[in-house]
């Protein structure tokens, strides 16, 4: 698991389309969680999940005068809650239904004496069915779960490297569990036209807030049923003219019309001589379409780094 070969790991996602499934359930209820407990932030920032050295966070969550957290370890595969009096549960990830799952949660957040109601309909996906209810997915596949983990764990990376040349409104490189991706956003700092929102089970008016303000996003997204590849993605909002034609970096990305965004797949990164260069080309190109043909005051906006050599210091 440490070698480079590693770093990349494949993804097949017909291999693990059940754990899928499965872990985008048990997110979706964490996630819940911390949306109903936590204060509003725009753009929906305070639903996100982040990605650790071992799995993924929800962040402290505030809970009265507490506050707790709670981790995916996709290491030893536990799910950690950890409260901030010193009390803590841990429960095992398994192979177990999402209501099973949704259950032993609930569980010991009332053990913890941090009880809370979630909605228990998924979000953005067809045909759900309530947490409490689901006895359907059930799989949990270790090694998957943890190759999964170790592809955010260099996605969060790059991203990161991506994020820090703009110095303009940037979101944290998040996890978002209701469309089941990792993303960063960068804003014009300009309003944009009302979205039309029509997310399966999203309500318009949060769409419409979140995409408020004209922005570029970069994101990686492991697949579905519908779209069994997984890509790493670029889109802007609203799409400026000639968007669609940009000539984008590297020449295995595309520009998929039916979802308004260039598309790079994933095995043209992971098998790359150069991956981290590979995704940077792609994030740097499907920006710089999107802010030259949107008109960006970009000289407002990108970031002049300035030299991290300090002189030396002699005691």
């Amino acid at each position: 698991m440490n070698g480079a070969s590693n770093s990349w790991p494949a993804l097949p996602f017909a291999e693990w389309k059940d754990t899928a499934t499965t872990l985008h359930m048990w997110t979706q209820i964490v996630g819940k969680i911390r949306l109903t407990l936590s204060p509003w932030t725009n753009h929906s920032w305070h639903v996100t999940l982040y990605v650790t050295s071992r799995g993924l966070t929800s962040s402290p969550i505030p809970h009265g005068s507490h506050t707790f957290e709670i981790r995916f370890d996709f290491i030893d595969h536990e799910l950690r809650i950890l409260k901030s009096d010193g009390a803590t549960r841990t429960l095992r990830l398994q192979s177990q239904s999402v209501a099973k799952f949704y259950e032993a949660v609930m569980k010991a957040l009332n053990d913890l004496e941090l009880p809370v109601k979630i909605n228990m309909l998924p979000n953005e996906i067809e045909n759900p069915i309530p947490f409490d209810e689901d006895e359907e997915h059930r799989t949990y596949d270790r090694e998957y779960a943890n190759r999964f983990w170790r592809v955010l764990v260099q996605s969060d990376r790059v991203f990161k490297e991506f994020r820090s040349g703009f110095c303009g409104k940037c979101s944290p490189v998040h996890f978002f569990w209701g469309s089941f991706d990792l993303a960063v956003t960068r804003f014009s700092g300009r309003p944009a036209p009302p979205h039309p929102g029509g997310i399966p089970h999203l309500p318009d008016a949060v769409t419409r807030e979140a995409y408020s303000q004209e922005v570029s996003s970069l994101g990686f997204w492991p697949g579905n049923a519908a779209a069994p590849t997984p890509i790493f993605y670029s889109y802007a909002y609203p799409e400026p003219q000639g968007f669609a034609e940009a000539k984008v970096q590297p020449a295995a990305a595309y520009y998929e019309p039916k979802f308004r965004e260039f598309m790079l797949p994933y095995d043209v990164v992971r098998t790359a001589e150069k991956p981290d260069e590979v995704l940077l080309d792609f994030a740097q190109s499907t920006y710089d379409a999107a802010s030259i043909l949107g008109k960006w005051d970009r000289a407002a906006l990108e970031e002049v780094k300035p030299s991290l050599h300090f002189p030396h210091q002699h005691p």
